[in-house]
């Protein structure tokens, strides 16, 4: 039964995966930043009850991590299996997901997004609002597709990446790890890793 879910991170993105949870049938979350360390805090309408290093203390059905770095996601991911936490995945009742898409552990989803057949997404990673990726996608752990992100088929985003909001990549492209594509971007060529790139076409900055 889906009853208490705790969230590492109580930031503007720990908002999106407290609502996604709820209307995935959680019937409670509960947060875990820092922030607690210093008093009594909030987030919205929802309380930041302890500090992450804390989450083992309480009891929780499982846990996500909502902190936007990859690296950060990554490390807490890893905390969190280590302490013997289980980690969920959340995909939003309103996002259209092939039943052939593989989706891996500790990923959102967000309202409006589509998955097409064969398409996979790694571990950790996030698919933001009325993202779409088209049949035989890979998107490697950790990398973040912003809002409205569309990407054709056959694309292969690397580990660590973020794909800026509305940007537009071209069928059977590769994108390396720990890339970071502008906003409004479009990508019609490979990306080596570590580059940021932006503009239509995207260059390296």
């Amino acid at each position: 039964m889906k009853r208490r879910l705790g969230i590492i991170g109580a930031g503007g993105h720990g908002k999106v995966v407290a609502d996604t949870a709820l209307r995935c049938g959680w019937e409670e979350v509960v947060f875990f930043d820092g922030v607690a360390a210093k008093g009594a805090y909030s987030i919205g309408r929802w309380d930041v009850v302890d500090v992450p290093e804390n989450a083992s203390r309480h009891v929780c059905d499982a846990f996500f991590v909502a902190i936007g770095n990859a690296l950060h996601r990554r490390t807490w991911s890893e905390r969190l299996v280590a302490d013997s936490l289980a980690l969920t995945t959340l995909t939003d009742p309103s996002a259209v997901i092939s039943p052939f898409a593989d989706i891996g552990e500790g990923v959102l989803v967000v309202a409006g997004a589509v998955i097409n057949v064969d398409a996979r997404v790694g571990r950790g990673a996030i698919i933001n609002t009325c993202a779409s990726l088209d049949h035989d996608c890979v998107i490697g752990d950790y990398s973040h597709v912003c809002p409205a992100v569309a990407l054709g088929g056959e694309v292969t985003v690397g580990e660590g990446s973020w794909l800026g909001i509305g940007c537009q990549v071209k069928q059977c492209i590769a994108i390396g790890n720990a890339v970071t594509v502008g906003a409004g971007a479009t990508v019609v060529s490979d990306i080596q890793d570590g580059l940021t790139v932006v503009g239509t076409p995207a260059r390296p900055q």
